[in-house]
C-alpha cells in the first residue's frame, strides 16, 4: 500500500503541474510540444521536489520492494508495490530528463539577461551623450563633465566607471602657405585682425569617443569588457584590431 500510494500521488501531483502549466502558457494548440513545454514548467517547479523523491525511492522504495518479494507469505500485493514503485521511478525520471533538456536553453536566456543589463547601461549612457552633444555642440572631454551638465535621474551613469571613457577629435594637419615674395622695398603690415588670424582656437570639439564597460564581472579591463564606440556596441572579443587614424584625445596626440 505504501509504495502503490507513493506511485500514485508522485504521478497526480506531476499531472496536475503538467496541466497547470499548460493553461498557465496560454496556449491555443494542443500539440504534443505544447504538452512537453508544460511538462519542462512542471519539471522546473518539482525539481526541489524530486530530488529527496529520487533518494527515498532508491533507498527506501527498493528496500520495501525487496522485502515483500522475498516474503510474499507474508505481504500481498506484490504486483502493485511493482507498478508503485515503478510509476515513482518513471516520474522522477522524466522530470529529470525535461529539466537536462532545458538547461542549455536556460543558460543562454540567463547570458542574454545579463548582456540585456549591460546593453541598458551602455544605451543610457549613449543618450546622455546625445543630450549633451545636441546642447554644446560637441562630445565632453571627460566623464566628469558628463556629470555636470547632464541629468542622471537614476543614477546610472554615476555607476559607470569614469576610466573607461575616452574622447577623440579627427583633425587634419594644415600646412601653411608661404609668404610672397616682397617686391620693392614695400613692406606690407601684418594683419592683427582675429578674423584672419589662422591660430589654433583654443576650444577643441570632441567628435569621436570610446567608452568601455566592465562585463560579467563587473571589473573593467579584462576580456569579457564591452566596448562603445559612436553609437556601435559590441564585445571587447568581438572588436576587430587594426590601424586608427591619428587623433587628439582631451588634447593629447595619439598614435
Amino acid at each position: 500500500m505504501v509504495l502503490a500510494a507513493s506511485g500514485s500521488l508522485v504521478v497526480l501531483v506531476f499531472l496536475v503541474q503538467t496541466i497547470l502549466g499548460f493553461f498557465q502558457n496560454g496556449s491555443d494548440s494542443y500539440g504534443f510540444w505544447t504538452w512537453v513545454a508544460a511538462g519542462e514548467t512542471a519539471a522546473w517547479r518539482l525539481k526541489w521536489i524530486s530530488i529527496p523523491l529520487l533518494i527515498a525511492i532508491l533507498v527506501f522504495g527498493r528496500k520495501l520492494y525487496q522485502s515483500v518479494r522475498l516474503q510474499p507469505e507474508k505481504f500481498c500485493g506484490l504486483k502493485y508495490a511493482r507498478r508503485g514503485l515503478l510509476a515513482s521511478s518513471i516520474v522522477v525520471l522524466l522530470i529529470a530528463l525535461l529539466i537536462g533538456v532545458t538547461v542549455p536553453a536556460r543558460l543562454r536566456h540567463r547570458q542574454l539577461s545579463k548582456e540585456a543589463a549591460v546593453r541598458a547601461q551602455i544605451y543610457t549612457f549613449e543618450y546622455a551623450l546625445l543630450e549633451y552633444r545636441l546642447k554644446y555642440r560637441s562630445l565632453p572631454p571627460d566623464f566628469q563633465t558628463l556629470l555636470e551638465r547632464v541629468p542622471d535621474p537614476d543614477g546610472t551613469l554615476r555607476s559607470l566607471n569614469p576610466k573607461g571613457y575616452n574622447a577623440t577629435a579627427e583633425f587634419a594637419a594644415v600646412s601653411t602657405e608661404k609668404s610672397r615674395t616682397l617686391r620693392g622695398a614695400v613692406i606690407r603690415k601684418a594683419s592683427l585682425s582675429s578674423a584672419t588670424d589662422d591660430t589654433t582656437p583654443s576650444g577643441l570639439a570632441f567628435t569621436n569617443y570610446v567608452m568601455r564597460f566592465p562585463g560579467e564581472d563587473k571589473i573593467l579591463g579584462n576580456d569579457d569588457d564591452w566596448i562603445g564606440q559612436d553609437g556601435v556596441v559590441m564585445k571587447l572579443s568581438e572588436v576587430a584590431k587594426g590601424g586608427v587614424g591619428r587623433s587628439v584625445s582631451a588634447g593629447v596626440l595619439e598614435p
